[in-house]
């Protein structure tokens, strides 16, 4: 087999749990102690050793990006399966926006220490906007097409508000996003 068809291989099945696990500790680990938190707090909470974690990403940028991309697709994967599950679309778009604070407050920690290469952040913040304002969209449109919200927000829109509600709850634990947050789409509701 060439290196061509080895690199387009897909992983396989425990590989892709495995490090799924792996990124999972490292944003907990990121949450409870920053992103300069030592590697060895990241692999015992994986269940791996440290060489495992620099075999997959040989810097700590190369697993903060990693982290902040599997968040984003966990946010996006999210939307649809909350969507298809939740009692009514408002519903489901409430629980997905507690699932977004709580990506954004752990992003925050993420995205300085990422800015200081502007092209990569600029590429990451990119692909946050690719992959969830239509997550959000969609949410948004199925809650208001049912008559249970205002339709005069953009996904866009709904997401800067939420993201400037949650600047600042990582390094304040006196400070509620989430509550907020909750009082910004208790105010998208239709009155009766």
């Amino acid at each position: 087999m060439d290196d061509s068809a080895q690199a387009v291989r897909p992983k396989r099945a425990d590989a892709r749990r495995n490090q799924e696990t792996l990124l999972d500790a490292a944003a907990a680990v990121f949450v409870e102690s920053g992103v300069e938190a030592p590697v060895r707090d990241i692999a015992a909470r994986a269940g791996i050793g440290t060489a495992t974690i620099y075999r997959h990403f040989p810097t700590r940028a190369d697993l903060i990006v990693a982290v902040y991309r599997h968040q984003v697709e966990a946010c996006a994967e999210a939307g649809p399966a909350l969507l298809a599950a939740g009692p009514t679309p408002y519903a489901a778009l409430g629980r997905w926006i507690d699932v977004f604070v709580d990506f954004l407050v752990t992003k925050h920690g993420l995205a300085a220490v990422l800015q200081a290469d502007n092209t990569g952040f600029e590429a990451l913040h990119a692909y946050f906007l690719d992959r969830l304002v239509p997550v959000c969209a969609r949410l948004l449109d199925a809650a208001a097409d049912s008559g249970e919200i205002r339709s005069d927000l953009t996904a866009l829109e709904l997401m800067r508000g939420v993201g400037n509600l949650c600047i600042g709850a990582e390094s304040n634990p006196h400070y509620d996003a989430r509550r907020l947050v909750g009082v910004l789409v208790a105010g998208l509701r239709r009155p009766r």
